[in-house]
């Protein structure tokens, strides 16, 4: 255990990928790591563990307690603590943006539109239509048919002519919707941006957005173009945080440090 400063790890397990964060009680990121949400959680979670330990030249030995959010945050077997994605979210945007906003947490499954008080505290929050839910998994699942490794969706969308109409808020029928497309002979490029145009329609539609908007989640990390169609329907900036698909690890690790403070 450190004698010098207190550390502590987070892990947020996601439904596309595991984050994990080692910070410590000044709030330095010591070390991070970001995997695929593959096979087993339980397994893949220590996976994320020991390669945040090891970016931080750390042992195990070095953290005083491990906190756990996010959709699989029960698989976090050594977790002191299982907190709240939406307070984790809200957190870890106010580490980088101080003061009261809106805040969009899009990640693979639900995504979220949460207003925060000038404390960096929750007010409301609200989600899309049950029917909307999972979001960055329909993108991967485009990304697959378009044969593009997902980070390469974007640079499609940014060749396109006019976004394929993928109407659909319904992850599964909007996913027919890409397969229908592809089947019309719809370019890969006018695909890519109609899928993230269909994301930024579904949580347009939850409205009520006050600016400042910062986003965080795996989305708005490796698809951008949903955050400027959104933008362009709203007539809002939208900006996401740094390192917006770390938000919710680092919100988790702030917020391990306060109750133990």
């Amino acid at each position: 255990m450190s004698e010098e400063k207190r550390i502590v790890a987070a892990i947020d397990v996601g439904t596309e990928c595991i984050k994990a964060v080692v910070m410590d009680e000044t709030t330095a990121i010591l070390g991070r790591s970001i995997i695929p949400a593959s096979g087993y959680f339980r397994h893949r979670v220590k996976e994320a563990l020991d390669g945040a330990l090891d970016d931080a030249r750390l042992e195990h030995s070095d953290i005083d307690s491990i906190s756990s959010t996010g959709f699989g945050a029960s698989c976090v077997e050594e977790a002191a603590a299982q907190l709240g994605e939406t307070a984790c979210h809200a957190r870890g945007a106010f580490f980088h943006h101080k003061g009261a906003m809106s805040v969009i947490d899009i990640g693979g499954r639900d995504p979220k539109v949460l207003y925060v008080s000038e404390e960096g505290q929750v007010l409301e929050a609200h989600m899309v239509r049950r029917c909307a839910v999972g979001i960055g998994t329909f993108l991967m699942f485009t990304a697959r048919h378009l044969d593009v490794h997902p980070t390469r969706l974007q640079e499609l969308a940014a060749e396109a002519g006019e976004p394929a109409d993928i109407g659909s808020y319904c992850s599964v029928f909007a996913g027919s919707e890409v397969l229908e497309q592809l089947r019309e002979g719809t370019s890969r490029e006018n695909i890519a941006s109609g899928a993230m145009r269909s994301v930024a329609e579904r949580i347009f539609e939850i409205g009520g957005l006050q600016e400042p908007v910062r986003v965080t989640g795996g989305v708005a990390e490796y698809f951008p173009g949903v955050l400027k169609s959104l933008s362009e329907m709203t007539g809002i900036e939208i900006e996401a945080v740094p390192e917006p698909i770390m938000a919710g690890a680092i919100g988790a690790a702030l917020k391990s440090l306060n109750s133990s403070s």
